[in-house]
């Protein structure tokens, strides 16, 4: 009988940069900022830590990486208008990040802190060109760039990140100490804001009703729309 042929091993895909940052961002969204060690991250890339840090100096460095990584997907992200106009890319990078920060637990905090701490690294370049690009092609005259550009970004980044915050404390326990869904979290809410005092809160009484039921995504597209026509009516180009 013939001896068996021996078959060939499965070779294994080289250690990358690229490799090290996707897995850090799987690592990311399932143990959160604390999980990612560079052990766990060993043990994920079946390598040693040695093999990691010639590639990646340490957890700063890979935080960034992480964080960049995950915000140049979502400023690429493509307009769904017909028109094609500035208007229409901004919602799309807004959408991107918004999605971004909600699928990415972690994101909300990392973007704050690249952008508070490092601001030259290139997680803020890439927020402020995919949102300056369209800022130029609206008109904007240039001595108003960097404002018009700040106030989409701070938007953005807040709102999103609220959203993300918003989400998180649904999906936690509530007051009872059992789980809520995001329309129980938002009835009571809406319960607690109709019974403040009518002469103290009388506004916030008012839109009480509106938090039950609101769609998030509207609501902020909503207030993009809100931020982009004030760009356009402060500095729309002198005819």
């Amino acid at each position: 009988m013939a001896p068996r042929s021996r078959r060939p091993e499965r070779r294994q895909e080289p250690l990358s940069r690229e490799r090290i940052v996707t897995a850090a961002v799987e690592l990311l969204d399932t143990a959160g900022e604390r999980g990612l060690t560079f052990r766990a991250l060993a043990e994920r890339l079946a390598t040693g830590p040695g093999a990691i840090y010639w590639h990646i100096t340490g957890k700063a460095e890979l935080l960034g990486a992480a964080t960049d990584a995950v915000v140049a997907a979502a400023v690429t992200a493509e307009p769904t208008g017909t028109a094609g106009s500035p208007e229409d890319a901004v919602r799309a990078v807004a959408l991107g990040l918004f999605d971004a920060t909600e699928a990415h637990p972690w994101l909300a905090t990392q973007l704050a802190t690249q952008l508070s701490r490092t601001p030259w690294g290139t997680v803020a370049p890439r927020i402020f060109e995919s949102l300056g690009r369209q800022v130029r092609a609206m008109g904007v005259p240039e001595a108003h760039w960097f404002t018009a550009a700040s106030a989409l970004m701070h938007y953005i980044l807040g709102a999103a990140g609220q959203n993300a915050e918003n989400s998180a404390s649904a999906a936690s326990a509530g007051p009872s100490g059992h789980h809520v869904d995001r329309d129980e979290f938002l009835g009571t809410v809406s319960t607690a804001w109709e019974g403040l005092d009518p002469d103290e809160y009388p506004f916030t009484r008012a839109l009480a009703d509106q938090v039950r039921g609101h769609d998030d995504r509207e609501q902020f597209l909503a207030g993009i729309s809100l931020v982009l026509a004030g760009i356009a009516a402060l500095h729309r180009p002198a005819r």
